[in-house]
């Protein structure tokens, strides 16, 4: 679990609920079902109108990300390259057979065979860079999803605030629901405003963060995987491979 995430979340409710509180509006003024309606839904809408259904669906797989993100361990991926690297001095290619049938990262294994089957350097290169480049571009447009929501939720606030004015100026003869009426009229710019910045953005900054460290990690990987295949000495790759950790 990513403890910043977590902190982040808490300290967002303590200052949105916390500050109502102080400023003598209470917890109350912030829920308004007319509100919520308007701007969740209303943000949700817009964000399914502009995004393709696979893009959609992939945001909200990877959105778990942010609690507890892939773990890209550098250093055991760096031993474990430097053991590929020692096997195939000693054994061959083919020597890394026991290896390829053990790896669990989808990635690296297919690099792997490619490397077993004596498939050329530049080649490998070439295929699994077109991979990592595709994988990294379907996960940023996924992660602006949430960079669209964050976009459309303070304007759907504006909307829900004018929508409840609306309703006010209907009952000006009336002084005694005047008060009550511009405060729920202002609770969705309050929805839209703090949704977009104390969740969606952020939430979309971080997944850019982990896609990014992701294909740095799987970058190593490759590094790793064609510094075999031309034959580098196992020293020489570690220390070539350290330079990825910063």
């Amino acid at each position: 679990m990513d403890p910043l995430t977590t902190t982040g979340v808490v300290l967002a409710l303590v200052a949105l609920i916390g500050g109502s509180i102080l400023k003598g509006a209470g917890v109350s003024s912030l829920a308004n079902p007319a509100a919520f309606v308007i701007v969740f839904i209303g943000t949700l809408a817009s964000s399914l109108v502009q995004t393709p259904k696979d893009t959609f669906l992939r945001a909200w797989k990877i959105f778990p990300w942010i609690f507890k993100p892939p773990v890209e361990d550098t250093g055991a991926l760096i031993a474990k390259m430097v053991e590929w690297s020692e096997t195939a001095r000693k054994q061959g290619l083919l020597g890394l057979e026991p290896a390829l049938e053990k790896e669990p990262d989808e990635f690296a294994k297919k690099a792997l065979q490619m490397l077993v089957d004596g498939t050329e350097p530049e080649k490998i290169r070439e295929t699994m860079e077109l991979e990592l480049l595709s994988r990294e571009k379907a996960n940023t447009q996924s992660a602006k999803v949430f960079e669209g929501l964050g976009i459309y939720a303070p304007t759907l606030g504006i909307i829900g605030a004018v929508l409840g004015l609306i309703a006010v100026m209907k009952n000006l003869a009336d002084p005694s629901k005047l008060g009550h009426g511009i405060a729920a009229a202002f609770t969705a710019t309050i929805y839209g405003i703090g949704l977009a910045n104390l969740f969606f953005l952020p939430t979309a900054n971080k997944l850019k963060e982990i896609i990014k460290a992701q294909s740095r990690a799987k970058e190593m990987v490759l590094e790793g995987i064609i510094a075999i295949a031309e034959g580098e000495n196992p020293r020489n790759l570690e220390v070539k491979l350290k330079s990825y950790v910063a």
